[in-house]
């Protein structure tokens, strides 16, 4: 079920924390070699976020607000991936995000003149896979072993166990496990 956009402020304590974590980022994170995942695990996890065993956090993947983001064992956010986790982004086990995706948990309600910041989570199941370049809408729920493929933008949740592509997004058949 896709989540209804909801109001967000963003308090004077979370602007403090993602300038913190922008300077940890650029300073500690970014200019790691790319096997030191757990050192970057560790940094993550310094500031809030929820990492299982294994997880995989490429140096040139951002993350926006660690505190928002929970990733189960063996999960994955491949180069150059933006985690727009202004809301929760949960990714679940053995799940792949692959390089140049954008998940993003925040836009503006167009609606009103001041255009005010609205949220809603992100959840991508177990044994899914967002392919190169792909957006990921607030809000939006991928279903386990869901895969999403190259270049799509996904509105609207995904069920389990199938193979979407487009823009916007539409299922184009199941997946099928040999």
């Amino acid at each position: 079920m896709t989540h209804p956009l909801r109001p967000n402020t963003l308090d004077i304590a979370n602007k403090l924390g993602r300038a913190l974590w922008g300077v940890v980022w650029l300073v500690l994170y970014r200019p790691t070699p790319r096997p030191c995942h757990g050192w970057r695990r560790f940094l993550a996890r310094l500031f809030g976020a929820k990492l299982g065993r294994g997880v995989h956090l490429y140096p040139s993947s951002r993350i926006w607000a660690p505190w928002n983001l929970e990733m189960g064992n063996h999960s994955c956010l491949s180069e150059f991936v933006d985690c727009y986790c202004v809301d929760k982004i949960r990714i679940g086990n053995h799940t792949t995000v692959s390089q140049y995706s954008f998940l993003c948990s925040a836009s503006h309600d167009f609606r009103h003149r001041d255009m005010p910041l609205v949220t809603a989570p992100i959840t991508i199941g177990e044994w899914a896979w967002i392919t190169a370049g792909v957006f990921i809408a607030p809000g939006v729920t991928v279903g386990d072993g869901a895969v999403v493929t190259a270049r799509s933008s996904v509105f609207d949740d995904i069920a389990p166990w199938t193979i979407a592509s487009g823009n916007p997004a539409i299922p184009v058949k199941q997946r099928v496990l040999e």
